[in-house]
């Protein structure tokens, strides 16, 4: 994995329904590794990470426009970074050099952030950790969005040109656009 799939990671541990094992193993459903290898016990402490993941996704999209260039403004960089360094105080990743994976006989370098013998649970919450740091120090913390469709609120990273990404997924976006033509044709 790279940082960018780490990200992703926090992403989308951040917007899982932690109910139950199996929607959480949905939620990991791209890596087959860890999905496989959670367990009941692991989900108190995957329901505390994701709680400090959205604390801190909330805090960088519900900052003030004028965050950072009004002295009135309040400081959501400073509550962005408290979340952030908690996480990675708590589950700190501890980085090894992986080559599994290659094709003929070219090894896949990568890097993990557990150990190989770690419970997939402690792996997974020190990625979300790094993931939601590495995707602040590559995009800052003005370019994740939480969707504006009214019955989702799913938190996603704009990489987009012009910045203007309002809702997750092309889906929401749809639903949205469509509800609003139907409302002005009834009109």
């Amino acid at each position: 994995m790279d940082s960018a799939d780490y990200t992703e990671v926090a992403l989308r541990l951040a917007n899982a329904d932690l109910t139950d094992v199996e929607s959480v193993r949905a939620a990991l459903h791209e890596e087959p590794w860890w999905a496989d290898r959670v367990r009941d016990s692991d989900l108190p402490l995957l329901r505390e990470v994701a709680e400090g993941l959205r604390r801190a996704l909330s805090a960088m999209v519900d900052a003030p426009d004028d965050a950072g260039t009004n002295p009135e403004s309040p400081d959501p960089d400073g509550a962005v970074r408290a979340e952030v360094n908690a996480l990675l105080a708590a589950h700190p990743p501890r980085p090894r050099l992986s080559g599994h994976g290659g094709r003929d006989g070219t090894p896949n370098w990568h890097v993990h952030v557990a150990g190989p013998d770690a419970p997939a649970v402690d792996e997974v919450v020190a990625a979300a950790a790094w993931g939601l740091a590495q995707g602040i120090v590559h995009h800052g913390t003005r370019r994740w969005g939480r969707c504006q469709a009214e019955d989702c609120r799913t938190y996603f990273l704009d990489t987009s040109t012009n910045q203007a990404k309002r809702f997750c997924s092309p889906r929401c976006a749809n639903r949205v656009h469509v509800a609003a033509f139907r409302a002005r044709k009834r009109a």
